[in-house]
């Protein structure tokens, strides 16, 4: 029966990587390995040089720690933004922390964010634009992970 339950939660665990093109021609592409687990999921995005084929290798040669925070949904009956935490950050970028919240809000579930993008890039002026389609390829990702499972 131990044998049973187990394989049966490995099957609610599963690992989805995508390809987020850029919105300008000036800004590299992103690659999302996304982890879904129960009740959550361990979101990495990050800048890369590889093809749209060849995306779930990006997370290999990634920065799990760069810009990692959590965040939880809020509690039934609140409207403003549920708990987070910084889990690694750098002086220079914080940006998972308020994205991985907005995250929660909107999916309700537990959201680990890893943002592996090169705070040169931030720091321009079109490195919102980067964040922005970040955010934009993690949401769309994620509906369709629910699609997929039904929910």
């Amino acid at each position: 029966m131990a044998a049973t339950s187990s394989q049966e939660n490995l099957s609610l665990i599963s690992v989805t990587s995508k390809y987020v093109a850029p919105s300008d021609p000036s800004l590299p592409a992103l690659a999302l390995q996304i982890t879904s687990l129960v009740g959550s999921y361990m979101i990495w995005v990050g800048a890369t040089n590889q093809p749209p084929e060849s995306v779930h290798h990006a997370a290999h040669s990634g920065v799990l720690c760069r810009d990692w925070a959590c965040a939880m949904p809020a509690l039934p009956g609140n409207t403003g933004p549920g708990p987070a935490t910084s889990l690694f950050r750098s002086s220079s970028s914080d940006v998972s922390f308020s994205m991985a919240q907005r995250l929660a809000r909107r999916f309700h579930q537990q959201i680990f964010l890893s943002i592996d993008v090169p705070s040169s890039l931030l720091s321009t002026p079109r490195g919102s634009h980067l964040l922005f389609d970040a955010e934009k390829g993690i949401v769309a990702a994620l509906n369709s992970l629910a699609d997929e499972h039904g929910q």
